[in-house]
């Protein structure tokens, strides 16, 4: 006989118990979405809960795999997050006792598969605490990002430190993230309302919108974590890429605090890492970051889960912290100490970092010949390579030096001339 374990709001978890008892599957308990227990586990065979992110996490995941338990969603608005976890597609959420009955009989229920649709993707901009360089990356990646001819958008969800108006060249005064929020809650946010709300920045890439962060720290709460998860969900309608910078501290650990019911200082951070589809996990290159960001990151692993994809970035490499070889330095630190072997590295570069403040646009616009800029260009690449994408662009420091030029501007040398063939010729 089956045994399960139903972890849904009343009335619909009294109802369906009393329906699956009468067809001879056990009901071991009842719990609420959230909080099925280790004990409860430990005698079924199989758990039932609404797909949503408050009843599924990473380690409600773990411990049914630990315990051999099958997990049976009801709801199908977060295909998505089943598909992470690799659990079985949703039942309805209204789906009657039979077909839950015959659901818990399969031997090996379908997969959940990613959607076929056009990908469009929220993509976190994170880093440990100290000057990683989060907020610069951000910019660069939303520039490069747009080449491709995708929308792109760039969202500062940073509630300590909120920095891209300023970096841009924007008022603090535009409505931004926090005006989209308010819309949000109240229902009536859309594709056409971010636009409003939104900066468009024109820049050697194409337009990019910008939601303006808090021009004040101090108003943190407007940024609520269902607020923010509303408003990520029209933003994925309204661009195929959104890039949200975010703080260092996710909160974790305010979960300890005496007034559970209140908001979170850090909400939008773990709001954010919990939906992105691609996590840049920036650190700077230096001893002090490096062992920030080596904590922080098995924090943020068991945040987000085993197999959400964490893209690791070294910004500001230069030998001078470190000494010789400082990639392979790091390259064996972050693999010796987190077993990180994938990291991309970003070169230090003061005078496109210089240029970008004084002028304050994106690096890209006043020096697009800046190894940054191309190191940049190479990680926008890697999130998510395109075949279509030109390999030598415009103002690019490998399509328009003019050792380049030149190289393509000179004639063959002729088989068998002097000037091919002697090997003094050129002295």
């Amino acid at each position: 006989m089956t045994s399960v374990v139903i972890a849904l709001p009343e009335p619909r978890a009294s109802e369906l118990g009393d329906g699956l008892e009468r067809a001879g599957i056990h009901i071991v308990g009842f719990a609420t979405p959230g909080e099925v227990s280790a004990d409860l586990l430990a005698d079924a065979d199989a758990v039932i809960l609404p797909a949503t992110r408050q009843a599924l996490d990473a380690g409600l995941v773990a411990a049914c795999d630990a315990a051999g338990v099958r997990i049976v969603a009801l709801g199908a608005a977060e295909s998505r997050l089943l598909s992470r976890y690799g659990l079985p597609e949703a039942l309805p959420e209204d789906a009657d006792v039979w077909r839950i009955a015959d659901a818990l009989a399969e031997e090996a229920p379908p997969t959940a598969a990613p959607s076929s649709t056009p990908r469009r993707r929220v993509i976190a901009v994170w880093g440990s605490h100290g000057a990683p360089g989060r907020s610069t990356v951000a910019v660069q990646l939303a520039i490069e990002l747009s080449r491709s001819g995708r929308r792109c958008a760039l969202v500062d969800a940073d509630t300590v430190a909120p920095s891209l108006a300023l970096l841009l060249g924007l008022g603090d005064d535009a409505p931004g993230i926090a005006a989209a929020c308010r819309r949000a809650e109240l229902g009536g946010l859309d594709a056409a309302e971010l636009s409003r709300v939104a900066t468009a920045l024109e820049t050697s890439a194409g337009t990019v919108d910008v939601l303006a962060g808090l021009n004040r720290p101090s108003r943190w709460p407007e940024l609520s974590a269902e607020r923010l998860s509303a408003t990520l969900t029209v933003c994925r309608e309204w661009a195929d890429e959104t890039i949200v910078d975010v703080s260092a501290a996710f909160d974790s650990y305010e979960e300890v605090s005496d007034d559970l019911a209140g908001p979170r200082r850090h909400a939008a951070t773990t709001t954010v890492l919990h939906e992105a589809d691609v996590i840049v996990a920036v650190t700077a290159a230096e001893p002090l970051s490096i062992s920030r960001f080596l904590r922080d990151h098995a924090e943020l692993r068991g945040l987000v889960g085993p197999t959400a994809r964490i893209v690791v970035v070294a910004n500001q490499v230069r030998p001078g912290p470190l000494g010789i070889d400082a990639r392979g330095q790091i390259r064996r630190a972050l693999e010796r100490f987190a077993g990180i072997t994938d990291v991309s590295f970003l070169p230090f570069d003061q005078r496109a970092a210089d240029a970008a403040l004084l002028h304050a646009r994106p690096m890209a616009d006043v020096t697009p010949r800046s190894a940054l800029v191309s190191a940049v260009r190479r990680l926008a690449e890697h999130l998510d390579p395109a075949p279509a994408r030109a390999r030598v662009i415009a103002d690019s420091s490998r399509g328009s030096s003019r050792v380049a030029r030149w190289l393509r501007r000179a004639p063959a040398v002729p088989a068998g001339s002097r000037r091919g063939s002697d090997p003094g010729w050129a002295s």
